[in-house]
């Protein structure tokens, strides 16, 4: 298993969080990393990220999210977090993923999906300044809910 550094770029906030996983997986177009949560706790009010956490993390090269699906550290599905970013760069052992702001979080049982952080979403002003990408994030944000009640893979992971 390879090493890899994720780099969570997030322009709005003028910040990148930078942390290790482990590549479990690279094919075409997807990669599939598993990290760990090693900050204290976070509470999102809809799920707490929680120290020993697990993330198994699905990245896209040709989609504008990716998903991550958490797990306590005793393994308990907690739910999946999904981001909408730009698609997903690999260069050498280091995976960049630019948020966008917005995202979904998926309970665990599917019934319950909750979109977030849509007011910071649209204070970036991508209707203005990228048309074409605002609509794009727009269409991902509902390509994922679809999967989601579809029980599409990775949402058939229960």
């Amino acid at each position: 298993m390879q090493k890899i550094t994720i780099h969570l770029l997030k322009p709005r906030k003028q910040k990148t969080v930078i942390y290790e996983g482990v590549l479990l997986l690279e094919e075409p177009g997807h990669l599939l990393v598993h990290a760990r949560w090693r900050r204290e706790a976070l509470d999102l009010g809809c799920v707490v990220f929680a120290p020993g956490d697990q993330f198994l993390e699905h990245y896209y090269t040709a989609r504008w999210y990716n998903i991550f699906e958490v797990r306590s550290a005793a393994d308990a599905l907690k739910g999946w977090y999904c981001n909408i970013t730009r698609p997903a760069l690999r260069e050498g052992d280091m995976l960049i993923s630019e948020d966008l702001e917005l995202d979904l979080f998926v309970t665990p049982d599917r019934r319950h999906l909750l979109r977030l952080d849509q007011e910071e979403f649209e204070a970036l002003a991508l209707e203005v300044t990228e048309p074409e990408a605002y609509a794009t994030a727009l269409k991902a944000l509902n390509e994922l809910e679809d999967m989601a009640r579809a029980g599409a893979p990775p949402f058939d992971r229960g």
